[in-house]
This record gives structure tokens, C-alpha cells and sequence, in this order.
């Protein structure tokens, strides 16, 4: 599918309904939001799998035997799947999960150096 068909696919007033911050409204109309590069918003369903995470999985990822931390090695391993899969990499471990963009620049930079 094109990227194209891919746009005009995309109803807009549905995505924002999935960002809670949306909702806010200012006295000039809806709430506009343009910093995404610094720190971007997270829609309803991130924030619920995160909540859930933190409440009932939370445990050191590749770190311990135990329960929490087998499940969530479990769940890092298969968002790393998840994410290959729809990128198109060619295995999990050619994904790499860094905290943000600055991080992965300088780790991108860094590789490339050598």
C-alpha cells in the first residue's frame, strides 16, 4: 500500500481522540501541540500498557530469574519482534531500543565512526 493510500486512510479526528491531551481546550480552541521533537504525546493505549506495566510486570529486563523479571524480559523481547516485524528488519536483534532521539543519534554516530 502507498504512503499515499496510507494517508488517506487516516481519519484524524479518531487519532486525536486517542491522546487524552486533546481533550484540553484553550481559549482560543482545541489544544495544538508542536514540541513533538523534544517530548512527543502518548495516546490512551500507551499510557493504559504502560500503567498495567508498571502495576502488575514491572521487573528488571534480562537481569534476574524471577517471575517479574522473566515476564518482563518476555515483553521487551517480543516489542522488539513487534517492531522488526513492522519495520521490515530482517531479526529482533537488529532493533535497538535507546530512550530518545538524542541517545540514538549519538549511538548511530558513534557506530558509524569506527
Amino acid at each position: 500500500m502507498s504512503s499515499m493510500a496510507v494517508l488517506e486512510k487516516l481519519d484524524g479526528k479518531r487519532l486525536r481522540a486517542d491522546f487524552p491531551i486533546f481533550a484540553v481546550r484553550s481559549r482560543r480552541g482545541p489544544f495544538v501541540y508542536l514540541d513533538s521533537a523534544a517530548t512527543a504525546q502518548k495516546p490512551r493505549q500507551v499510557l493504559e500498557a504502560l500503567t498495567d506495566f508498571y502495576a502488575t510486570h514491572w521487573g528488571p529486563v534480562a537481569r534476574g530469574v524471577y517471575k517479574l523479571s522473566a515476564e518482563a524480559t518476555n515483553a521487551y523481547e517480543a516489542a522488539r519482534a513487534e517492531v522488526a516485524d513492522f519495520l521490515g528488519a530482517g531479526s529482533a536483534e537488529e532493533v535497538v531500543f535507546v530512550r530518545g532521539t538524542t541517545e540514538a543519534m549519538n549511538l548511530l554516530a558513534a557506530t558509524l565512526e569506527e
